[in-house]
C-alpha cells in the first residue's frame, strides 16, 4: 500500500523480474523488511502448540479433495493482533522533517516515498533506513 500511496506501480519491478500479474515492485521493496517478519513469525510459532491447529478437508475440483492445515479463529486473531502491534512499535530512526522516532509503519512509507523520489530523478540514491528492535 505504501508504494501506491507513493505513486508507483507496483507491477513494475527491477529486483524481481517483472511477470503478468506479480507486483515485483512490492516484491521487492518488502525484501527490506523480511528480516522483522521472519523474526517474528519464528518468534510467535515457537508459541503454538498441536491444538492451536484444525485440519480441514477441501475440495479442489470435482473428482479431487484435499487437506489444509489452518490456524484455529482465535489463534489467527492473537497473529493478526500481534503482527498490528509490531507495525505499531516506536523505533529510533528519524523521520524524514520531524522527530527521532517514529512507528516500523509510518519508516516503511516514508522509505516508499524515498523511492519514488529517486526514481523520478528528484533525489540521489541514499541508504535505506533500517530498523533494529
Amino acid at each position: 500500500m505504501a508504494l501506491i500511496k507513493a505513486r508507483l506501480e507496483p507491477y513494475s519491478g527491477f529486483l524481481h523480474s517483472v511477470q503478468f500479474g506479480k507486483p515485483s515492485l512490492i516484491c521487492g521493496f518488502q525484501e527490506l523488511y523480511r528480516y522483522l517478519i521472519d523474526d517474528f513469525l519464528i518468534e510467535h510459532c515457537q508459541k503454538l502448540h498441536k491444538n492451536d491447529f484444525v485440519l480441514a478437508t477441501e475440495f479442489f475440483m470435482k473428482t479431487r479433495i484435499g487437506k489444509r492445515v489452518f490456524l484455529r479463529g482465535y489463534e489467527a486473531g492473537k497473529l493478526w493482533e500481534s503482527l498490528a502491534r509490531l507495525f505499531e512499535r516506536m523505533i529510533e530512526v528519524p523521520r524524514m522533517k520531524v522527530g527521532k522516532r517514529q512507528t516500523l509503519e509510518t519508516l516503511i512509507k516514508e522509505e516508499a516515498l524515498l523511492l519514488a523520489k529517486f526514481l523520478r530523478g528528484e533525489r540521489e540514491a541514499g541508504t535505506p533506513r533500517i530498523a533494529s528492535l
